[in-house]
């Protein structure tokens, strides 16, 4: 089991314990930090987490930034990723590709996606399905991250 997983495991039985492990989370890339991620979902081929709609991630329009929600997708990729690779392989994101599919006037809970044969396969390029919906269940972003999968060096 990843590390990633075994702290989702053991936070979220706590009070609070979603709240300490998307703080701990975020820590490990401080730009996550910005949008406040509240992570509902840890488990291998699928992260969620939920952007508040707050001022501090409004655009011009008063609706969650475009780039705060790309960040919300790559947060929830990130998670996906550490708990759904095999121990002897890594990952870097390659590229990410979104549509902007309506407007994101609600709070936004970030999903990610794979297959687990995704994550077992020869090809280095793994797609993670993303998308972001609110509240009332509209799609207002998706997309895919791509990642590039390699073994993990040899340590001697």
């Amino acid at each position: 089991m990843t590390r990633v997983l075994d702290l989702w495991n053991t936070t979220s039985r706590l009070p609070q314990g979603q709240r300490i492990f998307s703080t701990l989370f975020a820590q490990k890339a401080p730009y996550f930090a910005s949008i406040h991620p509240r992570f509902t979902v840890v488990e291998p081929n699928r992260a969620e987490l939920v952007i508040r709609k707050r001022r501090s991630v409004h655009n011009h329009i008063g609706t969650v930034h475009a780039i705060a929600l790309c960040n919300g997708l790559e947060a929830a990729m990130g998670a996906l990723a550490e708990v759904s690779i095999p121990a002897h392989k890594r990952w870097i994101p390659k590229g990410m590709e979104v549509a902007y599919t309506a407007k994101a006037d609600s709070d936004i809970t970030c999903i990610a996606e794979t297959d687990p044969e995704q994550w077992t396969g020869d090809d280095p390029a793994v797609d993670v399905r993303v998308r972001g919906v609110r509240r009332d269940g509209t799609v207002v972003i998706e997309g895919v991250i791509r990642l590039h999968v390699t073994e993990k060096p040899r340590r001697e």
